[in-house]
């Protein structure tokens, strides 16, 4: 299984826009082989806060005519994307990675569920219930951002049976390096899992990321990775065996 991790930089609120950008993107990486792309947080508008949060327009349904060229890529392409947006829920917006199938159809839904001070702040209210999905046969496992800093997040869905955990993020230039070369290396390592990280690659919402979206295998070791907008491209062997 080809593994997909999409880096790019969002134009803040401008939905249309960062949606067509991700559907050229699950049509590039449908030309590589992929069976999955990820995107980072909050691609569809941008880590913008205070402004989604203002604009009840921004908070997307999953089966929403804003996200149909995404599960149109998806079901031209025959690939499987993970969409993270803000989303909505009984408590309130959320930070929500809605899977589409190869079909176009919903897989599976996750709102982000470890979010942080500065989004709860902001009106962000937590999800609940951890993300899976099944493709080809391999159980996956998704996480966003802040996600990743608790270990019992992978640890869970080693337990759970996934061999594969997609994580959606935003990572800044102060300490996402720092992050990227130890955090996500011993949670792949330490849980035998293959660790896609899509991260965003300059500014959006008042940080400036680092890029260096990347692919772990189950040592820990960087199969691929990218400092600058585009895929990243890696093959999870494993994960199908």
């Amino acid at each position: 299984m080809i593994i997909a991790s999409a880096q790019f930089t969002p134009r803040p609120c401008d939905v249309a826009a960062n949606v067509g950008a991700m559907a050229a993107l699950v049509g590039e990486a449908a030309a590589a082989g992929a069976a999955v792309v990820v995107f980072p947080e909050l691609a569809v508008t941008g880590y913008e806060l205070g402004a989604i949060t203002a604009d009840p327009a921004l908070l997307l349904a999953p089966d929403g005519p804003e996200l149909a060229p995404l599960r149109e890529a998806c079901r031209a392409s025959a690939v499987t994307a993970v969409v993270n947006c803000p989303g909505r829920s009984a408590q309130g917006p959320t930070i929500s990675s809605y899977v589409y199938g190869p079909d176009g159809a919903l897989l599976t839904r996750y709102d982000k569920v470890h979010v942080t001070e500065t989004e709860r702040a902001a009106g962000f209210a937590p999800g609940t219930e951890d993300g899976r999905f099944e493709l080809d046969g391999v159980r996956v496992g998704l996480a966003i951002c802040y996600d990743t800093a608790f270990p019992e997040v992978a640890a869970r869905a080693a337990a759970d049976g996934c061999r594969l955990l997609l994580a959606s993020s935003l990572h800044d230039a102060e300490d996402g390096p720092r992050k990227l070369a130890t955090l996500y290396p011993a949670m792949a390592r330490d849980n035998g899992l293959y660790v896609a990280l899509a991260n965003h690659v300059g500014p959006s919402g008042g940080y400036t990321a680092c890029g260096l979206s990347a692919v772990w295998g189950p040592d820990g070791r960087v199969l691929a990775e990218r400092p600058d907008a585009g895929l990243v491209l890696a093959e999870a062997g494993a994960a199908g065996a």
